[in-house]
């Protein structure tokens, strides 16, 4: 299993941040939490929680594969599975479903480490 690098983590996070333009505190805002916490995640002297986690993942509107480990899209094998299994589902709920999906896997990856 993969050590989870929290500096590496919170590099992604401010790359994908200072991408969009956005300041410390606008992203803090998004996700509920202070400007002060923000910037230690991002320099990965604090651990947040899943739910944090989602919440950066949901406003920067970035995987949480992408954060995690740098990797930026789900493959697109996976994508036409979800595609034929359901032809109903819209994006928005395939991109919420797929980002449910990475974040419960690496819970899972970190549950098996312990």
């Amino acid at each position: 299993m993969k050590e989870i690098d929290y500096g590496k983590i919170g590099m992604r996070i401010r790359q994908v941040r200072k991408v969009k333009g956005w300041s410390q505190d606008a992203l803090a805002k998004k996700c509920g939490i202070s400007m002060s916490f923000l910037g230690h995640i991002e320099r990965g002297t604090r651990i947040m929680s899943l739910e944090t986690f989602a919440s950066i993942c949901e406003a920067l509107d970035a995987g949480a594969d992408e954060l995690l480990w740098g990797v930026a899209n789900p493959s697109d094998s996976m994508l036409d599975v979800w595609d034929t299994a359901d032809k109903k589902i819209e994006r928005k709920e395939k991109d919420s479903y797929a980002m449910y999906v990475r974040i419960m896997k690496s819970v899972a990856e970190i549950m098996n480490e312990a």
